[in-house]
């Protein structure tokens, strides 16, 4: 027991020569030499166009069985996995056919033949390796959002799917909603001018700074529940029922907090109509209460973090804000006084007007104030529209397409969240960010938070 408990630091050595090989050469093999892809023509599991595709659910609870209800209909549901059998009752009864898994490696080693496509709604820290243990095998991928835990572990799965050709989805389902193609097409059409500032938000609060002390608490495993499983790659820790079910995210070890949570939501509209790419930098400018040391395996009661992102060919330079928890969006000046900026959801600041949208695929997205958006003409349509998420996803598999929100876009909107993490390690510091080579040019001890190391007997790639 003492042994496992020295690995809960990030400065853990990695755990084999040769994993740190192949780590070094995805470094070097081109995963950082940019965003976009076509894939090499589909390679993933073939289905015609009106077969039924049969899928694999890892993590069946929560938004697992949200996603199953979104994508089983006309579909076959082969085998269902979970580490919680204590929550998986309602899947294990809709889908009694299904082969029944504690652990994700072994149904695919027994299915692998059988599946066509693998849904993947597992805490964060386990996206990756189910993820890539998906696509290695030619399975077609839609994971929940954050699409991982780590930076390393975003730009494997998006050379992966490269280089597998299977078609991808980040489960970021406001990407497909009607307001967020408006608000592109908006902005693009000059609606607010060049945009120079965008101020996103979401109120939620994901500390667990006052549990801390608990952590040393002793707490039998309950029957049930696979611990040594759920930790997956996470360092070893006890078992203690704080940590789940849902309110894992507020851990760092597990999650991702509010920032990973939601900027996969509310920053999608900004990063799709401005085409942001990879920040030049980023910089904690105010963490509440919080002490990186002290608390560094939760998040704080609120955040303010600032991203710098360069100017483009057909942009200015932006400065997007963001703000976690406590921390409130500013009032600007367009807003009318009996109105509030957007609790969760962002307002975009341009040379000639602004605009404000809530969350999930730019909710209720208007100019401001009230007498542009009376006076505003809306262009023309010009992105096509789609039914939802889960079609869109369903539909690129049958037409041999990318679906919308795929891992060459959702990973870089991921990666804004991490490098977010990443900054509330250094408070007050200006990070400066290569995304091309996916590493800090200022600060080689935020370069470490890049790649943390798995425990003993994982690895993220089979």
């Amino acid at each position: 027991m003492k042994e496992r408990q020295k690995n809960f630091g990030l400065n853990q050595r990695a755990k084999s020569k040769a994993e740190s090989l192949s780590r070094r050469n995805l470094l070097k093999g081109g995963a950082f030499a940019g965003i976009s892809f076509i894939a090499p023509g589909l390679l993933g599991s073939p289905v015609g166009p009106n077969d039924r595709i049969r899928l694999a659910f890892v993590g069946v609870a929560g938004r697992g069985w949200a996603n199953i209800g979104g994508l089983s209909r006309g579909n076959e549901v082969v085998a269902l996995c979970d580490v919680d059998w204590r929550r998986t009752g309602k899947a294990f009864k809709r889908f009694p056919a299904a082969k029944r898994y504690w652990d994700f490696r072994k149904m695919f080693d027994e299915l692998e033949s059988k599946i066509d496509a693998v849904v993947v709604s597992t805490p964060d820290h386990t996206h990756a390796v189910a993820t890539i243990a998906a696509i290695q095998r030619g399975k077609h991928v839609y994971c929940e959002k954050p699409l991982a835990h780590s930076i390393y572990e975003v730009r494997a799965l998006m050379k992966a799917a490269r280089e597998k050709g299977v078609v991808t989805q980040l489960g970021n389902q406001g990407h497909s909603f009607d307001d967020i193609r408006k608000l592109v097409e908006w902005v693009r059409a000059g609606a607010i001018g060049e945009v120079h500032t965008v101020h996103a938000a979401c109120n939620a609060v994901h500390c667990r700074i006052s549990l801390l002390p608990r952590r040393a608490e002793k707490h039998k495993v309950p029957k049930g529940l696979n611990w040594d499983l759920w930790l997956g790659p996470a360092h070893y820790r006890p078992y203690n029922p704080m940590y789940l079910p849902g309110s894992w995210r507020g851990w760092r070890p597990f999650g991702t907090g509010t920032i990973g949570d939601w900027v996969c939501h509310v920053v999608d509209p900004a990063f799709w109509a401005l085409d942001l790419g990879y920040p030049e930098s980023v910089e904690a400018i105010k963490l509440k209460d919080f002490d990186p040391v002290k608390h560094a395996d939760t998040f704080p009661r609120g955040s303010i973090i600032k991203y710098e992102f360069p100017g483009g060919a057909k942009r200015r330079r932006v400065t997007l804000y963001w703000y976690s928890g406590e921390e409130r969006i500013p009032r600007p000046k367009e807003l009318e006084p009996h109105r509030n900026p957007p609790s969760t959801g962002a307002i975009l600041l341009g040379t000639k007007g602004a605009l404000m949208h809530g969350s999930h695929g730019a909710a209720g997205v208007r100019l401001i104030p009230e007498k542009r958006m009376r006076e505003f003409q809306p262009p023309p349509p010009t992105i096509p529209r789609v039914r939802n998420h889960y079609w869109d996803f369903l539909r690129a598999i049958r037409e041999g397409r990318k679906a919308g929100s795929d891992f060459s876009y959702g990973g870089p909107l991921t990666e804004i969240a991490l490098l977010g993490i990443i900054s509330m390690n250094f408070p007050g510091k200006k990070l400066i960010w290569d995304g091309e080579k996916g590493r800090f040019k200022n600060c080689e001890e935020a370069n470490r938070y890049i790649n943390p190391p798995y425990r003993e007997g994982w690895s993220l790639f089979v």
